[in-house]
């Protein structure tokens, strides 16, 4: 527990169950929480997990970062994917002020991680330490082992070894950090469209029995955007027929991990965390 705990936590909260979760564990160590959620993108239900909500335009900088001195936050965790898709398909969504545009301005490159960077140097410079997701919540970190009852089948762990340094290099270039194999072959890579979605075009070609990788970057800022995967992951594995879903253990979020389980369980799904040097390929004999 940080020395803040007890005073009031900012949550800024994007899309996804990862807010929720991270609110009851803020809750559990003590904090009081503030969440600034965005119209359109945040979940209503997350106001019953925190003390406050208050809502925001994605690019109310000025407002976001006023609202958490006013509150007297003086650490903030950020949780929940903001989709690029969504600045496409829902541009009315984002209203950026003047801050926001400098701040994108300045960037070489406009990846998740660089944006992401900017804008905890931007808080941190107003005095406002911006918490890693694995220290404020580390009980939700993926264990190591086979966490349902299904265990691998020698050719599956193949495929997860095979796959393991592909998520990796895709992960270094802040593309995606899942891949989709089957017979040591990629059926799909996350990109833009998120890890569902990939799932789903990477299950559709591999029929059934398919792989999934999910994988922590190799230079991982554990303050934001750690992989996380929950019930509707497995969820969807089990609408292509997948077989497996692998992930970094320690650095992977489980959400409602008792749910998580029990889904793979009823699908005959195998959920398995790795540590990155176990699950590099096996040198041919």
């Amino acid at each position: 527990m940080s020395e803040a705990a007890g005073h009031t936590l900012g949550l800024i909260a994007g899309w996804g169950g990862l807010p929720r979760d991270l609110a009851r564990a803020a809750g559990r160590h003590g904090h009081r929480v503030l969440a600034l959620g965005f119209r359109g993108l945040t979940s209503e239900a997350l106001a019953d997990d925190v003390d406050r909500l208050v809502w925001l335009h994605l690019g109310e900088l000025d407002k976001l970062i006023r609202t958490l001195r006013e509150a007297g936050a003086r650490e903030v965790v950020l949780a929940g994917k903001v989709p690029k898709t969504s600045l496409f398909e829902t541009p009315d969504l984002v209203r950026p002020d003047a801050r926001a545009l400098a701040l994108i301005g300045r960037l070489a490159e406009r990846g998740d991680d660089a944006i992401l960077c900017a804008l905890a140097e931007t808080l941190e410079a107003e005095g406002i330490r911006v918490r890693g997701q694995d220290e404020l919540a580390p009980e939700l970190l993926a264990p190591e082992g086979v966490l349902g009852v299904r265990t691998p089948t020698p050719a599956e762990l193949a495929d997860v070894r095979y796959a393991w340094p592909i998520a990796k290099a895709i992960g270094a270039l802040d593309v995606g950090q899942t891949v989709v194999v089957r017979d040591r072959t990629v059926l799909a890579v996350e990109a833009i469209e998120g890890t569902d979605a990939a799932i789903r075009r990477g299950g559709a070609l591999g029929r059934e029995g398919a792989c999934v990788v999910k994988v922590a970057k190799p230079t991982q800022d554990p303050r934001f955007d750690l992989p996380a995967v929950g019930p509707q992951t497995v969820a969807v594995l089990a609408q292509v027929r997948a077989a497996v879903l692998a992930v970094e253990a320690g650095r992977t979020l489980l959400l409602e991990r008792e749910e998580l389980i029990k889904i793979a369980d009823g699908q005959d799904i195998c959920v398995l965390g790795l540590r990155h040097g176990d699950a590099e390929p096996e040198e041919p004999t």
